[in-house]
């Protein structure tokens, strides 16, 4: 696939480092602020993964779940994602945009409905956590045939023929799972030990972009520059949270973390 995730991705390899790609909950704090939220971010991220509020997550950990809960308590409704992107895409040079929830939200909303969806409002990418390899394969193909990219995820205890298997039915983008954990826990292992198990997946996929969610924080991120790219939520939501909590602006409270974040890859 030649997309734009693509295209993000070779823009961070000319500059000599990985594509920085952040996480925010759709409709956190509000409607409104989350397109503020993903404005103010877009000039220091090359990606944007963009969540669904969910109730029950089995991948979320307390940030995130603290974020989901208020947008659903604002009352979030599905339409508002697309209504999101749909904003965010008529800026001068808006990122690509992944979003990133949970197979049974799609499936009560209707799979096609929802890929039209996509398409119509410029969605490049989705994760969907809990539909994993084969369950994927008929979903990963509508997504193709609808230039969204389907991206598959691995993790530590993801076997070596398997891993080939994902590989070959993946698009342009890969997320190895650092850890087994929730997002947001401490980084188990040390970040050398990390790039040495991203070294083993990254050689069954070498033409393929690469990237590390979970346990990613400022803190631990100059040390992982070798990657493809790295996936930062958890801060970003807590940020948010202690936003309200302190009566600031998320979007510049966001957006100054972010720019950070950008300075220690560079």
């Amino acid at each position: 696939m030649n997309s734009n995730i693509a295209l993000a991705f070779k823009n961070c390899k000319k500059e000599g480092r990985p594509a920085l790609i952040t996480y925010t909950v759709a409709s956190d704090p509000s409607k409104k602020k989350s397109l503020e939220i993903l404005k103010s971010i877009s000039e220091n991220a090359d990606i944007c993964e963009l969540g669904f509020p969910h109730s029950t997550p089995i991948g979320d950990g307390g940030q995130i779940q603290t974020s989901s809960h208020r947008a659903i308590k604002n009352g979030f409704k599905m339409r508002d994602i697309f209504d999101i992107v749909k904003n965010f895409k008529k800026t001068k040079k808006p990122n690509p945009i992944i979003l990133m929830g949970y197979y049974n939200m799609i499936f009560q909303f209707g799979e096609n409905r929802f890929l039209n969806k996509c398409k119509k409002n410029g969605v490049d990418g989705i994760i969907c956590v809990d539909l994993p390899w084969p369950e994927n394969k008929k979903f990963a193909k509508k997504c193709k045939k609808n230039n969204i990219n389907f991206i598959q995820l691995l993790s530590p205890t993801t076997t070596n023929n398997r891993m080939k298997s994902i590989v070959k039915d993946s698009h342009d983008m890969l997320y190895y799972i650092s850890m087994l954990s929730t997002t947001g826990g401490k980084l188990k292992i040390s970040p050398k030990k990390l790039l040495n198990n991203y070294g083993r997946v990254k050689r069954f996929c070498k033409n393929k972009n690469l990237v590390i969610g979970f346990g990613i924080t400022d803190k631990n991120i100059r040390f992982l520059k070798s990657t493809n790219g790295l996936v930062i939520g958890s801060l970003l939501c807590k940020t948010i949270t202690n936003s309200i909590k302190n009566r600031q602006n998320p979007a510049s409270m966001v957006s100054r973390i972010v720019k950070k974040l950008k300075k220690k890859i560079s």
